[in-house]
Order: structure tokens, then C-alpha cells, then sequence
């Protein structure tokens, strides 16, 4: 008995390490995808300065802004749209308050790229979107372009 329960916990590890690593390949190729998709769209679109993040998020400081930058662990408010590649737009707030930390890891790591009262467009890969599940109007596996104005934080 003891040999058959070592034998089946061996099997179930090598299918949880295979489904990880399948997981993975799929994220980097949807990765290689989206920055694939990026580039068509700054082509068509030369009039963007953007500059590539090591995350992989691409972004344009559109106004700097004054004071500090925002941290992980502020509370922001923000006035933004959200759209598609396409120039769809999917979503967009005014006076939309919420801790950073909380939001898509895209939006983690650019909103700290500017102060206070600056604005920012933001081209943010789906897997530091929302990925493969999508949320309302976004389909999954959407990159997104963001401007976001940082109204004010705390």
C-alpha cells in the first residue's frame, strides 16, 4: 500500500511540475504575442514617443507632474480611458480612487513613473493586464492602452 501511495504522489507532482511548466510556455508565448501586437501598433502609430519598461510595459510620460511619485502602497486617484489596439474604448473613470496595489500589475508599475497631476500613457501587455480571463469589455489576452491622469494620491 505504502509503494502505491508513493507511486501516485510521484505521478500527481510530475503532472503538477508538467501543467506548471505548460502554464509558463503558454505566458511567454502570449508575452511574445503582445509585444509582437505593440509594435504593429506603434508603427501605425508614430506619433507615440513611448519607451519600453523591463517588465514589458511600454509607456510615454505625457506630463511629468510636481512633488513626489506615487509608491505600491498609495492610495490614487485617477482619471483614465482604457482601450484596445483597436482604438476601442473599453473602459475610462473620472475620480476613480483605489490602493495601487490593488489594481493590474500594468498600472503598478507605471502610475509611479509620474508625480502628482501628471499624465501618463500606459501599453500594457495582458498578462500584466488581466490575461487570460478577460473582465467585461475586455477580451481575454487584450493588451490595453491606458492614459491615466494621477489626480492626486496619499
Amino acid at each position: 500500500m505504502k509503494k502505491y501511495l508513493l507511486l501516485l504522489s510521484a505521478v500527481i507532482i510530475t503532472l503538477m511540475m508538467s501543467c506548471d511548466n505548460s502554464v509558463k510556455l503558454n505566458q511567454e508565448k502570449q508575452a511574445k504575442t503582445d509585444d509582437s501586437l505593440i509594435r504593429v501598433y506603434l508603427k501605425a502609430n508614430p506619433q507615440l514617443k513611448v519607451q519600453k519598461h523591463s517588465s514589458g510595459i511600454y509607456f510615454q510620460v505625457l506630463s511629468e507632474g510636481k512633488g513626489q511619485h506615487p509608491t505600491e502602497s498609495s492610495m490614487v486617484t485617477v482619471n483614465y480611458t482604457a482601450a484596445l489596439l483597436n482604438d476601442m474604448v473599453v473602459d475610462k473613470a473620472s475620480g476613480f480612487s483605489s490602493p495601487l496595489d490593488h489594481l493590474i500589475k500594468g498600472w503598478q508599475i507605471g502610475i509611479p513613473l509620474v508625480k502628482e497631476g501628471g499624465t501618463i500613457l500606459l501599453i500594457v501587455p495582458s498578462g500584466l493586464a488581466y490575461g487570460a480571463n478577460g473582465v467585461g469589455r475586455i477580451p481575454e489576452n487584450s493588451v490595453l492602452v491606458f492614459t491615466v491622469d494621477l489626480t492626486e494620491f496619499k
